[in-house]
């Protein structure tokens, strides 16, 4: 049987996602499924710009608030939440839209897996974040040297993903990105794939707004109840936002570098979704500067149509 088409809107972070896919999403009887690989997180809510309970009520969001910060949660998780979700989407005769800047996560779901899910070794995963907050460019290093064309691919301060590509190797004996060009990729939907983007200043003038926001919004107040929830400070909590804030809060900066460092760090990792995302010759990119929604509906539906 064939598998429903989906709607997948992707671009960097603070591009307009969240505010093009409520458009799309009315008009073309959509739900939203996130893409989003800190958005699964309970409580991690402004540092992650999660949809807001007003944004919610106008459209149905699908795996928003899936797990603990604490708890483990894999690419592998994700895929088969949204595969059921598309589903359960599907059979009330609406159209999936997928929403997010997680292009792991994406290409998962829409091509199927890019590398095998290998298990996980508690011991060894521990032993390698040890390692990485000892030593961080020596842990870069070694992936460099096991696996550069991975290394290429990663900022030198990605740890959690750094760390996966070595817990893989360690496990596998092969690079990840051996095994991802050896499993043979298969299409698992029909996509309708949109990109958003901005010019660089305006896009960076979004991202420092944005970040303004979320610290007049109670950012603070957010990571000071998650770290007395987990003082032990787990993965999810190295998230960008997350991670300045624990420093200032523990008076290793002040809140005004704390704010400079996420808009660096954010403005980093928009450089590196683009280039990403612009590797898919099946996104067709929309700038939001001379675009309207209106438009970009118009050309989704007979996108549709043409599936």
């Amino acid at each position: 049987m064939d598998k429903p088409a989906v709607i997948v809107l992707t671009g960097p972070t603070a591009v307009g996602k969240t505010e093009t896919a409520l458009g799309i999403a009315q008009e073309l009887n959509c739900e939203i499924i996130s893409a989003d690989s800190m958005q699964v997180y309970r409580g991690m809510n402004i540092g992650t710009a999660k949809a807001s309970p007003e944004e919610q009520a106008l459209v149905r969001h699908h795996l928003l608030d899936v797990v603990d910060p604490d708890q483990r949660f894999t690419v592998a998780d994700w895929v088969r939440l949204a595969e059921q979700a598309i589903a359960e989407i599907a059979s009330r005769g609406k159209v999936p839209l997928i929403t997010g800047g997680t292009g792991l996560y994406i290409n998962a779901l829409i091509d199927g897996f890019l590398f095998p899910d290998h298990s996980a070794d508690e011991n060894l995963r521990k032993q390698l974040y040890e390692k990485a907050k000892a030593d961080p460019e020596g842990l870069y290093r070694q992936l460099q040297q096991v696996d550069p064309a991975t290394a290429s691919r990663l900022h030198p301060n990605d740890h959690r993903r750094i760390v996966r590509a070595l817990e893989v190797y360690c496990i596998s004996g092969r690079p990840i990105s051996e095994l991802q060009a050896k499993t043979p990729a298969k299409q698992n939907y029909k996509a309708v794939m949109i990109g958003l983007y901005r010019t660089r200043p305006l896009l960076y003038q979004r991202i420092e707004e944005r970040v303004d926001q979320m610290i007049a919004s109670g950012l603070v107040t957010e990571v000071k109840t998650l770290l007395e929830q987990y003082p032990h400070q787990p993965t999810a909590l190295q998230a960008i936002g997350y991670k300045e804030i624990a420093l200032y809060l523990q008076n290793r900066l002040t809140l005004d570098e704390a704010a400079a460092l996420i808009k660096r760090e954010t403005r980093r990792y928009a450089k590196r979704q683009l280039s990403w995302f612009r590797r898919d010759h099946r996104i067709k990119w929309y700038d939001l500067d001379h675009t309207t929604t209106a438009e970009i509906i118009a050309d989704t539906k007979e996108r549709l149509g043409n599936l």
